[in-house]
Parts: C-alpha cells; structure tokens; sequence
C-alpha cells in the first residue's frame, strides 16, 4: 500500500510526469523545471485539501488536521530513456537517487515556505507555545526527516510546515498509460505487448517511446535496441528491489513498486527478495512471479498467462499462440471498443468471441477467455 493512513484521513494524490522532466538535446535531466513542477503540484495539492467536499465529519477533521498530500511520479523509466540510462544499473540509480533528493527537498520547501504564508498543519500546532516547539522538535527528529538538509529542518522547528506528508508514489496505471508514458516508477514491461481487456480481448500495446526514438535516429535498429531499453522481464529482480530502496529514501510515506521475477522463482528465492528490500530501507514490497496466476493483466503473448500444468493441457489440445509479431494479422477484425483487437478469437483467429453461459467464449474452438460473472 503506498500510502498508509490515519483512521478517517483520505488519499489526496498527484503525480509529476517525469518524461517532461528530460532534456532530449542534452540527455539530462532539467532539475530547475523539476523543482518549479514539485511546488506548484505541492501548492495545487494543498488547495485540493480546502476546496473538497467532505461528507463524513471525520474525514474532514483529519484531512484539515494533518494536510497530508502524496505527491508522486510517473513516466521514471521515459526520463531514464531520454537520459540513455539503463533503469536498475548503478549509473541509473545514482540518477534515481538525485532526482527524488531533489522531489523530496522541493516539497518539503514549499510546504514550509505555505506554512509561513498559510499557518503550519493543526496537529503541529499545541496549546501552548512550548508544547508547539515540543511537536515540531518531535516532527524533525523522525528517522525521515533526519535525512532532510538542516536548513529545512531548522525552518521547519522555527516556522513549522503545512503538510504533515508530502510524498508516495502510487501505480498511476490509468493517468500513465493515458498520457503514454511508464506508469508509477516501474519500467516497461515490454515495449509492445498485451493487455486484457474487460472482455476477456486483447489490448495490443506499444510504447510511443521506442517509435520516437527510431525517428529522431534514422539508423538505429528497431530489433536490436540500446541497453537503455531495458524492460521490467529482462531485469534481475534485486534490480527492481534496489531500484525502490533507492526511492523510499526519499519518500516519506510508501511506494508501489512491483519487483518481476521470472516463471519458476522459489518460495526461498522470493524470501530473498523481501529480505533485499527489508534490509534496504522498504517500508513494503510486491513480488509477482511471472505466470503464477491463473490469470494477468499484463502479458507479452494474447492469450491467458496460465500454471505450466494448464499450459500442458492447451498443448495437447494444440491450441495456437497469438504472438506480438502476427498481432498485425488481426487489425482487420471488426473493432468495437476504443483500441481493442476486436471480436475476433485470438487464441484461433478464425471464430469469434460471443457471451455464452456468463463467460466470453470463442464460436469456433470454445476457448473461454474470460468469465462475466
């Protein structure tokens, strides 16, 4: 859960895109604009804490008490890309590293500089002038903020701050794929794959990045890409863990991150893992081995991610792959929802997919795709 809560306080989230955060001539990152984007996004996130409509009295007492906002990212892996840095490789993360020092001391800065201006949060504010010294002493001397920078300590225990919680990094799965970029701080998961729709169809995906990239250096191979590439399969998984132990540095609340092992990982080899984030300063953690459901959102074949022994089964009944590279086959199906593939069967590309029973079912070789109950 990347953002843990109070009892009856409420999310308050945003997040900057960091691909516009990139100078594509330079191949740097433009911190100045960073810091300019944080304040106005801490500014605007205060606001939104006055302007709600509060239904239930207590929500509204904590919300007005606390001033917590999580502002977080999207779009990490597009500036790491445009930056020609490998996402998990050392030089990434130092990148990593200096680019949510400077979100994370930003903030903090601009909630003091509102807490000047507007009066520090409620809960920060005793009876008595001592008894305020005594809280913010307390609030300065948390195991996070002992990492901030001594000035915002100091303005902090001098003039308090606004907001009692800045950061968090939530997935931002709908509002990054709608603007196009990596979503949460995730890398790719593949730079052209699929996604299940509602329907039990399939969604073919494609990174807008990678086409980008092809255009601005005409020579460069579409099948043999740079190491910048990367996508979130081919990285190790301690690769995706030091990756968020870098990150919640610099983030007061929590982080959804997802740490990709391949089909096969261990029990022990996931303990590991937890282990490697535990140690390594994350307040939580996800590890997800690939193909250990019976279904997945995300997956870099159109059919159904499935356990090896229903795997066997679909072999034996010789049931086809639709792979990434014969997707453009199906573009001719009748297209009924936004991008979807169709109507079209894409496990036999010859029926089609109707409601039968409750599930979406293929007219031709009855494969279920997908239950509607």
């Amino acid at each position: 859960m990347e953002q843990p809560l109070a009892p009856n306080s409420v999310c308050n989230l945003a997040a900057v895109n960091l691909a516009e955060m990139a100078d594509k001539e330079t191949k740097t990152v433009n911190f100045e604009k960073l810091k300019r984007t944080v304040e106005v996004g801490v500014r605007m996130q205060d606001n939104v804490i006055d302007a709600t409509p509060y239904f239930l009295e207590d929500n509204k007492r904590q919300a007005l008490g606390e001033r917590r906002v999580g502002l977080g990212v999207m779009g990490l892996h597009d500036l790491l890309i445009y930056c020609e840095t490998e996402y998990g490789s050392e030089e990434g993360n130092k990148l990593v590293d200096m680019v949510f020092e400077t979100i994370a001391t930003s903030a903090y800065r601009a909630s003091v500089e509102l807490g000047k201006e507007k009066g520090s949060f409620p809960f920060l504010q005793g009876g008595t002038e001592d008894e305020t010294n005594r809280l913010r002493k307390a609030f300065t001397n948390t195991g996070f903020m002992k990492k901030m920078p001594e000035d915002i300590r100091g303005s902090i225990l001098e003039n308090g701050i606004r907001n009692s919680h800045l950061l968090t990094v939530a997935p931002t799965g709908s509002t990054g794929t709608m603007v196009g970029v990596s979503t949460g701080l995730e890398p790719y998961f593949s730079f052209s794959y699929f996604r299940s729709g509602r329907l039990g169809k399939f969604i073919e995906v494609k990174a807008d990045i990678v086409q980008e990239y092809l255009d601005r250096n005409p020579d460069a191979d579409a099948e043999n890409l740079p190491n910048w590439f990367v996508s979130a399969m081919e990285l190790a998984p301690e690769a995706h863990a030091d990756v968020q132990c870098v990150i919640q540095r610099w983030i007061d609340s929590s982080i959804s991150k997802t740490v990709n092992a391949p089909k096969g990982y261990s029990v022990e080899q996931v303990e590991k893992v937890y282990e490697r984030l535990y140690k390594g300063g994350a307040k939580g953690g996800t590890v997800y081995v690939d193909g250990s459901r019976d279904s997945q959102v995300l997956t870099l074949k159109a059919e159904e991610n499935t356990m090896e022994e229903v795997i066997d089964k679909k072999e034996k009944q010789k049931q086809h792959v639709v792979l990434v590279d014969t997707i453009h086959e199906l573009r001719s199906t009748n297209v009924t929802i936004g991008s979807e593939v169709g109507n079209t069967c894409p496990v036999c590309r010859k029926g089609e997919v109707k409601e039968i029973g409750g599930c979406n079912t293929c007219t031709n070789c009855n494969a279920q795709l997908k239950c509607g109950l």
